[in-house]
């Protein structure tokens, strides 16, 4: 699958979205707009404000479908042709089998895996989150199998086991600061991505597809990332949340297909090329951060 031009440090110029300042203020709106909080006195004001971001948010989802939709629209639609199509995309996808992986293995030194986990960090949109939004009014099968996934993201009810708390917990181990301000927009990107798809119902077939397509390509890149946190030094317990993922995901990534997609697709084969399309953004998204991330770290 052919990929699109890398954009430079400051965004594809052929785009208002694809920026620094539009990505970072995306984040910061996002981050504001997911806050718990109370009532205010100006909420009217903050509304209208929120109506424009949520427009402009829209413009960038139809621009990401913009860029895959050629390639969504042939998949197949019969539910058997269509995960077979989608089980593919862990060796045909945007970004499978990128070089950053390995060489994180193997050669990158400490300093080096600190800057990739803290901008992999910064950008991560909380899947236990996602799955919760996306699986609000699904068909029954679809939703009981995006339940037991968020179960698992929470540990099955045991703090010690909560994903969240895993990757705080390395955060602090590997002594960053994943902030908004020191973050690639690429990484920024892929996170207000996920968000909208999982916030707007418009896309919420499109999120099942993006988070389907995080379980089914993140082993690998979870056990190349563990690998180099062994190799510097990191303990079983510190590298915990990455080794998990190498093997968790899997098991999640076939039972999704089959509980989730399968039966989505089979009631409705519309469905197939929106959930292609989500599952496409999110990897073109995921390219474009190891793209950028090679061209720092390889400097």
């Amino acid at each position: 699958m052919a990929s699109r031009p890398l954009a430079g440090a400051h965004g594809d110029s052929a785009s208002q979205f694809l920026t620094d300042s539009f990505q970072r203020g995306l984040a910061h709106w996002n981050r504001e707009r997911l806050q718990p909080s109370f009532p205010a006195t100006d909420w009217q004001k903050t509304l209208e404000r929120d109506t424009r971001m949520l427009r402009l948010e829209g413009g960038f989802v139809e621009e990401l479908r913009g860029e895959v939709d050629a390639a969504a629209a042939q998949a197949p639609t019969d539910p058997e042709g269509f995960i077979a199509w989608f089980e593919a995309l862990k060796q045909t996808g945007p970004g499978q089998g990128d070089p950053l992986f390995p060489w994180i293995a193997e050669d990158a030194t400490r300093s080096q895996i600190r800057w990739f986990f803290e901008q992999e960090a910064a950008g991560e949109a909380g899947f236990d989150d996602l799955v919760a939004m996306t699986q609000i009014k699904l068909p029954v099968q679809a939703k009981l199998e995006l339940a037991r996934n968020y179960w698992d993201e929470m540990g099955r009810g045991n703090p010690k086991g909560m994903h969240g708390p895993m990757l705080d917990q390395l955060v602090e181990t590997m002594e960053v600061t994943p902030v908004i301000e020191n973050t690639v927009w690429e990484s920024l990107a892929l996170a207000n991505a996920m968000t909208a798809m999982a916030m707007n119902r418009r896309y919420a077939w499109h999120s099942v597809g993006a988070l389907g397509v995080i379980e089914l390509t993140a082993p690998g890149r979870s056990a190349a990332t563990a690998a180099g946190l062994r190799r510097i030094g990191l303990s079983d317990r510190e590298r915990r949340y990455f080794d998990l993922h190498a093997v968790l995901d899997v098991k999640h990534s076939e039972d999704w297909n089959r509980e989730a997609l399968l039966p989505l697709v089979r009631e409705d084969p519309r469905r197939a090329t929106a959930i292609a399309e989500g599952a496409l953004i999110r990897l073109r998204c995921g390219e474009r951060c190891f793209d950028r991330y090679r061209s720092l770290l390889w400097n």
